[in-house]
């Protein structure tokens, strides 16, 4: 690691102060999953959340098909997913509209039918074409739930290089996509939306409120560098200790780091959270 790049260090999220935080936005995976399942220390965490009246939001670059059974399961209060595309919520108590989705969920999108027809033939094309033009490519196991977006396997069940991510990367950003890498997937979508303008969207659709207007009162927990946007919006943003597996790579850091990587980082959070709210 540079002498920059250390010095870019987050502090000990043991010396933060989360006074006055009274929201969470959350990655999910290897921030609150490990191998793929949320941690019991994060399952933990969310309920204590939830009980104390805390809105806890996903936002994850997993796809629509994926996310269903968390939004539906677990103590979230939605999942935005494919990295601000999509919307899953439950009904909440005494909500005038009901559900049209056969699990009871409710479903939003962050582009228009026509924009995602169209888009479609496209994503299909540059998916074609990474497959056969990077050697190893895989296209990620979830794809099959994916709506407005591609992913790339280079972590989950397969293994790309740093050179090779980098030609995933550079093939998609030539189409004209945004691309991002999660700690398992690199992430391609046509579209100006991502992971701040769906947490923007959430908190507005869910709770009516302006989070720019309030950012200094919602914590942002992340593991990998599609989180640096979010690391570098909020004034209160939180690594998981994992997120060192990417010092190398990372250009804007969270304010604070976990002791603890995946969920049991997420439960230091939210437990910072809750004993602030108490004092």
């Amino acid at each position: 690691m540079s002498a920059a790049s250390a010095a870019r260090q987050p502090r000990p999220l043991a010396e933060a102060s989360l006074s006055g935080v009274h929201g969470v936005l959350t990655d999910i995976d290897d921030t609150l999953t490990a191998d793929g399942a949320l941690a019991t220390e994060a399952r933990e965490a969310l309920q204590r959340l939830a009980e104390a009246g805390v809105p806890v939001f996903a936002v994850t670059g997993r796809p629509l098909g994926w996310s269903r059974p968390a939004a539906a399961g677990w103590p979230l209060q939605a999942v935005v997913a494919e990295n601000g595309a999509v919307a899953l919520w439950r009904s909440a108590a005494g909500e005038a509209v009901a559900s049209t989705e056969p699990d009871g969920l409710h479903l939003a999108y962050a582009q228009d039918e026509a924009t995602r027809s169209h888009n479609a033939e496209r994503l299909r094309a540059v998916l074609a074409r990474v497959l056969s033009e990077v050697p190893g490519a895989r296209a990620a196991t979830d794809s099959a739930g994916r709506v407005t977006d591609i992913a790339i396997d280079h972590a989950e069940h397969a293994h790309l290089d740093a050179a090779q991510i980098a030609q995933v990367v550079a093939l998609m950003r030539e189409a004209g996509m945004t691309a991002t890498v999660s700690s398992i997937h690199v992430n391609g979508w046509f579209g100006t939306h991502d992971k701040l303008s769906g947490a923007r969207w959430i908190v507005r659709e869910r709770l009516g409120r302006d989070l720019d207007a309030e950012i200094d009162r919602w914590v942002y927990v992340g593991d990998s560098t599609n989180d640096q946007v979010m690391f570098g919006h909020f004034p209160h943003s939180v690594g998981v200790a994992n997120l060192m597996d990417f010092a190398d790579r990372l250009h804007t850091w969270p304010a604070w780091l976990a002791s603890a990587p995946r969920g049991r980082g997420f439960a230091e959070v939210a437990m910072k959270v809750l004993a602030a709210r108490q004092r």
